[in-house]
C-alpha cells in the first residue's frame, strides 16, 4: 500500500501522524490514571495541533488490565483480551477529557460498538475528523482478541494514510541492542530496519505489528516520553529523538 500525502484546507501538505501510548503511560507506572500525566500529554498534542499537525492516537489498557497476564490467571484468554479493550476505551475517554478541557476538539472511535460514548471505527470519518483539526482517539484495539494495540496502531495508521507512527516508551529514550537498565553498554540506534528488529528479537514492538510495518513500508519512530517536551516534538517532525524503524 502507498502513503497519500493529506492535505489541508488550503491545499499544503499537512502531516498527519498516529501516537501510540501505552496504557502504563497513563498510569504513570501504576495501575489507574495519572492525571498529571494526562494533562502533559494533552497539552503537548495541543501544540502540535496548533501548528496545523493532524494526530490520532491509539492508547493500550494496561494500567487496568493486561489480557495475556489475565490468562496466566486462569481467566479465558479472548474474555480478558476484550476486559483490556474495555480498559483502552476507558484510557481514550480520560485523555478526551483533558484535551477537550483545554479547547482541543475530539472524537472517540470504537471498534467495539458502545455508541453512548463513542462512534463506530470508520477510516474515512477518522480522516475528515484530523481534516477539521480534531484529535481522533482510537479504542477497543480491533474489537478482536489477540491481537496488541501495537497492531492496531500499525494498521490504524495504514487505514487513514498517516506519514508515520509514533511511540512513546516510558524509561527509556528509543531502541537499544539490550535492556539499558540491566547493561550499561547496551548501543542505542539511531536508525534501524524492520527486519534488523525481527532478526535481533529487540521487542520494539510485537512481532506481528512489525511484518505489517515492514510489509507495507511504513515508518515508525520510537522516543522517550520522560523528557518535557518529547510527545510534541515527534508530533511536529522532530527525527534527532528516539530511533528511527524503516525498511530499506
Amino acid at each position: 500500500m502507498s502513503f497519500k500525502k493529506p492535505k489541508d484546507s488550503n491545499n499544503k501538505f499537512a502531516r498527519r501522524v498516529l501516537l501510540k501510548l501505552s496504557g502504563e503511560a497513563f498510569g504513570g507506572g501504576s495501575l489507574g490514571i495519572d492525571v498529571l500525566v494526562l494533562r502533559n500529554i494533552a497539552s503537548e498534542i495541543k501544540k502540535a495541533i496548533e501548528k496545523g499537525v493532524e494526530v490520532c492516537v491509539v492508547v493500550g489498557g494496561g494500567n487496568f488490565f493486561r489480557g495475556a497476564e489475565l490468562a496466566q490467571a486462569g481467566i479465558d484468554r479472548s474474555r480478558g483480551d476484550y476486559m483490556g479493550m474495555l480498559g483502552t476505551v476507558m484510557n481514550c475517554l480520560a485523555l478526551q477529557e483533558f484535551l477537550e478541557q483545554i479547547g482541543v476538539e475530539t472524537r472517540v472511535q470504537s471498534a467495539i460498538s458502545m455508541g453512548q460514548i463513542a462512534e463506530p471505527y470508520i477510516p474515512l470519518k477518522a480522516i475528515r475528523h484530523m481534516q477539521k483539526n480534531r484529535v481522533v482517539i482510537f479504542g477497543a484495539g480491533t474489537g478482536l482478541p489477540y491481537f496488541s494495540t501495537d497492531t492496531v496502531a500499525i494498521q490504524r495508521a495504514l487505514e487513514t494514510h498517516c506519514v508515520k507512527v509514533l511511540m512513546g516508551k516510558n524509561g527509556v529514550d528509543g531502541v537499544y541492542s539490550a535492556d539499558p537498565k540491566k547493561n550499561p553498554d547496551a548501543k542505542k540506534y539511531s536508525t534501524l530496519t524492520f527486519t534488523e528488529a525481527l532478526v535481533k528479537d529487540l521487542e520494539v514492538m510485537d512481532a506481528a505489528a512489525l511484518s505489517l510495518a515492514r510489509d507495507n513500508n511504513i515508518q515508525l519512530q520510537v522516543f522517550g516520553m520522560d523528557d518535557t517536551g518529547a510527545v510534541s516534538r515527534a508530533l511536529i517532525g522532530d527525527t534527532k529523538i528516539g530511533t528511527i524503524l524503516k525498511e530499506g
